[in-house]
């Protein structure tokens, strides 16, 4: 398997991402491609690389800045690491590409260069979120601001396919995130979609409310991509609270140290699962190709993470899969 990783993304570029490569090529055994400035990456690579670890770098002479605008950022820097990763997904070069940069310009890159799938009005980001008894794959986390009901059957579908491809569950449970349960709940977007993903032939259960979705009632949950982020980022920002407030609590006397060092296997377990970084990164679905877009702040450990959940996506053939579910799930596309 041939995984690109933009070696220019994240915030503390090349070095999270110099060491990731290192990390997966030696733990998967297979080559990582680095794109990038060579001049940069090449000393650096050399230095660390002291087991000869097979990692390649595709020189890309331009990067794109989290301050970048999307559409400018392909007319300007055209040989950014961006577009010269997806360049080698799009000829058959590589399986799939990584990216910690700009998460509005990956998605623009993407379209761009790899094309909307058929049938695809929006591609969308997807990613799944612990519950209390497993993993809620959830669409979408920031791609799309403004959405139309259409576009949220979309995300069903996708979504649903990833949750079975990826998560491992049979004709998963869908819902629409809300402010309530009932029908009538919502804004306008979530009231007109509500019927339209009745009517899908999904496994709809209707709206469902944040604590529904973290008690593990739905196996998938579709938002607009607004709401999606904001979700998700609150939801992250709210674990970091708990975990960083116990671990004060925890530290301010010697019997509570004790108690910690007692409980400490179930800390452990709680850790691990409300850490983004054990995930690495969302799937941009509805291109075609695999895309992956982490966090800014990705440090080489959710890299890592990032490209084995790319080689579980790739080896069960998710991107193969989409195109017959969406000719059989959704309607002629009107906007192209």
């Amino acid at each position: 398997m041939r995984i690109v990783l933009d070696g220019m993304g994240s915030d503390q570029f090349p070095e999270p991402e110099i060491q990731a490569a290192l990390e997966a090529a030696e733990l998967f055994g297979e080559e990582i491609i680095l794109t990038g400035n060579q001049e940069l990456l090449e000393p650096r690579l050399k230095a660390k690389n002291t087991k000869k670890i097979p990692v390649r770098i595709e020189h890309a002479p331009d990067a794109v800045e989290m301050s970048d605008h999307a559409v400018e950022s392909v007319s300007r820097k055209p040989l950014n690491s961006m577009a010269v990763g997806l360049e080698l997904v799009r000829k058959g070069e590589a399986d799939a590409f990584i990216t910690a940069g700009n998460s509005g310009a990956a998605m623009f890159h993407a379209v761009k260069i790899l094309r909307r799938m058929q049938g695809i009005i929006r591609p969308a980001m997807v990613t799944t979120i612990p519950t209390k008894n497993g993993r809620c794959t959830f669409m979408d986390t920031g791609a799309n601001a403004d959405c139309r009901p259409e576009f949220l059957l979309e995300f069903g579908v996708m979504a649903s396919i990833y949750a079975e491809k990826v998560v491992g569950i049979s004709n998963p449970r869908l819902g629409l995130l809300s402010n309530g349960e009932e029908a009538g709940k919502g804004n306008q977007l979530v009231r007109d979609a509500y019927p339209v993903l009745a009517a899908s032939g999904l496994n709809f259960i209707g709206n469902v409310e944040p604590k529904e979705l973290f008690g593990g009632h739905a196996d998938v949950v579709v938002a607009d991509g607004f709401t999606g982020n904001i979700f998700i980022k609150t939801s992250e920002a709210v674990a970091k609270f708990i975990t960083d407030l116990l671990r004060e609590e925890i530290s301010a006397s010697i019997l509570r140290k004790v108690g910690y060092m007692l409980a400490k296997p179930a800390f452990a377990i709680l850790k691990k699962k409300m850490d983004p970084a054990e995930i690495g990164a969302a799937m941009l679905m509805g291109v075609n190709g695999y895309v992956f877009i982490g966090h800014g702040r990705s440090d080489s450990r959710a890299l890592v993470s990032a490209i084995r959940l790319a080689r579980q996506a790739v080896q069960n053939q998710i991107v193969e899969t989409l195109p017959g579910a969406i000719q059989e799930r959704l309607p002629k596309p009107q906007e192209q």
